[in-house]
Order: structure tokens, then sequence, then C-alpha cells
């Protein structure tokens, strides 16, 4: 007879990564305790309110706040912003940009569009390439 299995657990700090939410802005019995697959499912299907509030106006993770600003997580730390910071906070760095979020929009465009360039190469170099043959010895 086998053992009866142990559900899966995920510390806190993974379930907020997971969720896109700031840890220390969940309430500390989110904070204090593991969850199982099916409780952070749960989470994800239907979330309580604390966790639609923080998603909504947070304040938000360092990987969300760069994404909502349009940059990378570097260019977060190259403008000095090593806080969490809320959706209000976040509307008013982009309704008034300061210089360094322009110059970091401006990089990550040049990033994004030198992407596509090599995809594109690439998609090319394939149609004109045929598959390569293995080597015969």
């Amino acid at each position: 007879m086998t053992p009866a299995k142990t559900p899966q657990t995920m510390k806190p700090a993974t379930a907020a990564k997971k969720l896109g939410i700031f840890l220390p802005a969940a309430p500390s019995e989110f904070q204090e305790r593991e969850l199982t697959r099916g409780e952070f499912n749960e989470l994800q299907q239907s979330p309580p309110e604390w966790l639609a509030e923080l998603r909504r106006n947070g304040p938000h993770p360092r990987p969300v706040v760069a994404q909502k600003l349009g940059i990378s997580v570097s260019g977060l730390a190259r403008g000095g912003v090593t806080e969490a910071l809320t959706t209000a906070q976040i509307t008013a760095l982009l309704q008034d940009p300061p210089a360094w979020l322009v110059s970091e929009r401006a990089t990550q465009a040049e990033v994004r569009a030198e992407a596509a360039r090599v995809k594109e190469r690439n998609a090319q170099r394939a149609q004109q390439d045929p598959a390569p043959q293995p080597d015969k010895k």
C-alpha cells in the first residue's frame, strides 16, 4: 500500500509572486501560512475582496510596476524606484513622466523593435534554407 499523498504547497512569497501582489500588503493570514495548490487555484478563480483590492489599487510589486509603466525592472532600478507603488502613483508617473521614465520607455521600445527584427530575420532564413540534413559518414 502506498502512503497517502500530501497536498502540494507553496510558500506565501511564491503565491504572492504568482498572484502579482505585494506580499507585505497582504493580510497576515496569507503571509503566515503555506497554501495548497487547491487553495491557490481558488484564489485565482474567485479572488476575495482583499486580493481584488490589492490588484486594483496596489501597492504593486516591482515587476507589476515595471509592466504598467512599460519598462523593465532594471529600468525601475536605474530610475531610482525601489519601493512598491500604488496605482495612483503609477498613474501620476504616466501623466507627468519624469525624464528617466521617458528614456526607459524609449529604450524598451528599441529593445522590442530589435527583437521583432531578429524574429522576422530568423523566419525569413527558415523559409529560404531547406531543413538541415544529418551528416552521413
